[in-house]
């Protein structure tokens, strides 16, 4: 195993001594970084990875590199440090939640009955083990928290908030808004303030 990983570390620092020129280790193809790091900043191949992968995860990796204009080696490279600095920070399938029977997507705003530290904390808590809340946000002006919940049909949505919601620890009252319908709902990120 020592003699593999000694032959492979030899066969990369034999590739950069025989790509540098005039005694200094050439640039990555077209990336405009060497073979050894990366800089704290993004660049225009970073951007255009996190693009693509936004808009499809399941690219390979010579896919995305024909598509952001690198070969192979610097693009997984780069996917890699992207993981790594937490840009990216996991892939899943977008399900359609219709399609799976969550026929409901509700709004819910809570209002805490304490907004102490350890009172607060504890609701968090709570809420994160519930599986039909799919976002949380605290929010700014009446209320503490915005749950997006999916449920299964209006009954359903009822006896959850009695039976769950309402018996969560902390909470005071709580405002209900249904979705009547999706006008878009997209989980890519705007990138272009990036490119300026």
């Amino acid at each position: 195993m020592a003699t593999k990983e000694r032959n492979t570390r030899n066969g990369v620092a034999s590739k950069r001594r025989s790509s540098s020129r005039g005694g200094a280790t050439t640039r990555a193809e077209g990336t405009g970084l060497s073979d050894e790091a990366h800089g704290p900043e993004l660049d225009r191949y970073d951007i255009a990875i996190l693009s693509e992968l936004q808009r499809e995860a399941r690219l390979s990796n010579a896919e995305l590199a024909s598509r952001i204009g690198l070969s192979a080696a610097p693009t997984w490279r780069r996917v890699k440090w992207l993981e790594q600095q937490r840009y990216i920070t996991g892939y899943r399938a977008e399900l359609d939640r219709r399609r799976v029977g969550l026929g409901v997507l509700a709004f819910v705003r809570v209002d805490a009955e304490r907004n102490n530290a350890s009172a607060t904390r504890s609701l968090e808590e709570a809420i994160r083990a519930l599986p039909e809340v799919v976002a949380c946000h605290y929010i700014s002006g009446a209320g503490t928290f915005e749950l997006h919940v999916v449920v299964t049909d209006l009954d359903a949505y009822s006896r959850w908030a009695r039976d769950t919601l309402f018996k969560l620890p902390n909470v005071k009252d709580i405002h209900t808004s249904f979705s009547l319908g999706e006008v878009k709902s997209a989980a890519a990120l705007p990138l272009s303030h990036l490119r300026a």
